[in-house]
């Protein structure tokens, strides 16, 4: 059988400074994300498979293998929502056996071959609807983005089972998209950036170079001016307003920005082109700059799904989907591989945590697209939707979280995010080791480490020390690590070390206020509260019932106390705050008034409690907000 690796497989990239780890070397030993895979294996996985066969995703899978007569349901991209599920499902089977998830799979890329045409094409709207108008719309077609997310699909099955099935239709559909494009062929890529990152991992499964220079193609393709934009949008919305190397900022639709850019980020990693990285760097740099939501939530824009000027980032008609929260961490990811960069894995940690987290609730049933940072109620998240891109998407994240836990250099063992777990690796010396997590992440911030098994060569332990850590701690075998411990780096431990030793981290996680840049006029005076890696909200129903929270300010002087509540959502730490309850009567009947009119509005103390952003509408469609009014200082007294 095939070696189990995870999403991204960098143990032959050249230019990549730390290696990705077999996904079966990672097992969660159960907390917070192994309770959320447990979930997504459980009901996530089973109800999409009903959902697709309800939505017409199986049934164009018929009808286009001449299994079934009918018209084709649904919108042109359908297939790429079947392919996403199967990802999924992959990775719950590396984990382990499981025979309804594999009759399912195994049904679907039946379906999936006997669609597929004799010269190995592959798209059940065109077959279907328009026979003979193959990529004849590449602008808003889709179908080169299908094909990517079948390539991803076809490869983590073959990597999780050894079966060749479905990975035998990808290199067939791929062999055609070559035959057609490139070099001296057809000009033109895909409207929706994806099929990029997608033939790199194809070629490091099946060492294809032309999968490679296939990827190569589609990204010096962009930037040419030639696509159709959206409404008002030009060709910034496809990714084609700036050819990539020349790129300065990140613009357009998020989703496709950011997909575009793990693809950039993949090539490089094989290529070693420093332009590329170059790119990749000054684009990472503009949306942390001004762009990104406290969340890690991409696209402020409802218009276009698209990233907006710098500092636009409204917090109730911000867009932040959550597949833009999903290509986020995929990029960070790339990029932390690439680079061994710290600030990469920090803010694929506040986007994992808070931005992606969010777009699944707790029955695993039920999904965001759309993640906003307030609302004045009634938003709920629905158990499909007719684009049902985000739902399988979220399950492929969550089946392969573990990937994103730890790698391998020349010198040693990288940790970058914490979870219990057990982390095995062979260093490139040859020598074997493995590692024991133990924590409460993220509702704790003790970390400890145990060496279970090495050999007698020394080699380096780096933890990630998170960015918004500033009184980190390091003990080996109960003696302060003669280390350097500082916010938005890696620690490093240097040591021969022997089967035993243990190693703690601690985390404290006080909760505190942030600020927003004061150019984010929707920010402006207001604070919201962080602890660890968690952003924190308010709700409506968490309140006293004559506590609204559109006419509450946060008391900042007052301390931020952290509490666990056994009975929230299965136990989560919450957070309790000061602040006033204003007296709006004297705005009856009034939406403006003359400055100073009204002074001094009545208030009174009252206590606010704020939890987990991404738990948020659990518990009905209530009124909830991140950002919160300071009072003025006169007020805080």
């Amino acid at each position: 059988m095939t070696e189990r690796k995870g999403p991204v497989d960098s143990t032959r990239s050249r230019h990549a400074r730390w290696r990705t780890l077999p996904l079966t070397s990672v097992q969660l030993d159960g907390g917070f994300w192994a309770d959320r895979q447990a979930v997504n294996r459980r009901s996530s996985l089973v109800h999409a498979y009903r959902m697709l066969k309800a939505a017409g995703n199986f049934h164009n899978l018929r009808v286009a293998a001449g299994r079934a007569n009918g018209d084709y349901r649904g919108r042109n991209f359908l297939d790429s929502d079947v392919y996403k599920w199967l990802e999924a499902v992959a990775y719950e089977l590396a984990k382990a056996p499981d025979a309804t998830l594999r009759q399912m799979a195994e049904e679907a890329i039946d379906l999936i071959a006997a669609a597929q045409t004799p010269d190995g094409y592959l798209n059940t709207y065109v077959q279907i609807v328009t026979p003979d108008s193959r990529f004849s719309d590449l602008d808003h077609g889709h179908e080169l983005y299908c094909a990517g997310h079948l390539f991803q699909a076809a490869v983590a099955y073959h990597r999780a089972t050894g079966s060749p099935a479905l990975l035998d239709v990808a290199t067939r559909f791929a062999d055609y998209i070559d035959g057609i494009f490139g070099p001296g062929k057809r000009p033109g890529t895909d409207g929706h950036p994806e099929v990029e990152m997608a033939l790199v991992e194809l070629y490091r499964e099946t060492g294809e170079a032309r999968y490679l220079k296939l990827a190569q193609f589609f990204v010096d393709e962009r930037g040419k001016g030639k696509m159709r934009g959206l409404g008002w949008y030009g060709p910034e919305y496809h990714q084609d307003r700036v050819p990539v190397r020349q790129a300065t900022e990140i613009e357009g639709h998020a989703v496709r920005a950011l997909y575009l850019m793990a693809g950039v980020t993949d090539l490089y990693l094989e290529t070693g082109e420093q332009a590329l990285l170059d790119a990749a760097n000054r684009l990472w740099r503009d949306m942390t700059g001004g762009k990104l939501h406290l969340t890690g939530g991409a696209g402020a824009r409802y218009e276009g799904e698209s990233f907006g000027a710098p500092y636009e980032l409204p917090s109730d008609q911000c867009y932040c989907e959550t597949c833009a929260a999903i290509a986020s961490i995929q990029w960070n990811w790339r990029m932390l591989l690439a680079t061994g960069e710290a600030r990469f894995a920090d803010l694929l940690e506040q986007t994992l945590y808070n931005g992606f987290l969010s777009g699944v609730a707790a029955d695993g049933e039920h999904f965001f697209y759309i993640n906003p940072l307030l609302s004045r109620g009634g938003y709920e998240r629905a158990a499909w939707y007719e684009v049902a891109c985000c739902p399988p998407n979220i399950m492929r994240t969550v089946a392969s979280v573990e990937h994103y836990l730890a790698t391998t250099d020349a010198s040693g063992v990288q940790v970058h995010l914490y979870s219990p777990a057990s982390v095995s690796a062979t260093l490139e010396s040859g020598e074997r080791v493995a590692l024991r997590l133990e924590t409460q992440y993220p509702w704790q911030g003790h970390v400890a480490l145990t060496i279970v098994e090495t050999g007698a060569q020394p080699w380096t332990l780096r933890l990630r020390i998170p960015g918004w850590q500033e009184a980190a701690s390091i003990r080996v075998n109960g003696q302060a690590a003669n280390t350097a411990a500082r916010a938005g780096t890696y620690a490093l431990i240097v040591r021969a070390w022997q089967p035993g030793d243990r190693v703690e981290l601690d985390l404290p996680m006080p909760p505190q206020l942030l600020e927003a840049h004061p150019q984010i006029d929707a920010t402006r005076a207001s604070a919201a509260i962080r602890r660890g890696p968690l952003v924190y909200c308010l709700e409506q129903r968490d309140q006293d019932p004559d506590v609204d929270i559109f006419s509450v300010q946060i008391d900042a002087r007052a301390p931020l106390e952290a509490a666990w509540n056994p009975d929230l959502l299965g136990g989560m730490m919450v957070v309790n705050a000061c602040g006033h309850a204003l007296d709006m009567n004297g705005w009856a009947g009034h939406l403006y008034r003359p400055l100073g009119a009204v002074e001094g509005l009545p208030r009174r103390p009252v206590q606010l409690r704020a939890v987990p952003y991404f738990a948020w509408a659990n518990r009905g469609a209530r009124a909830m907000r991140v950002w919160i009014p300071r009072a003025a200082d006169r007020d805080s007294r």
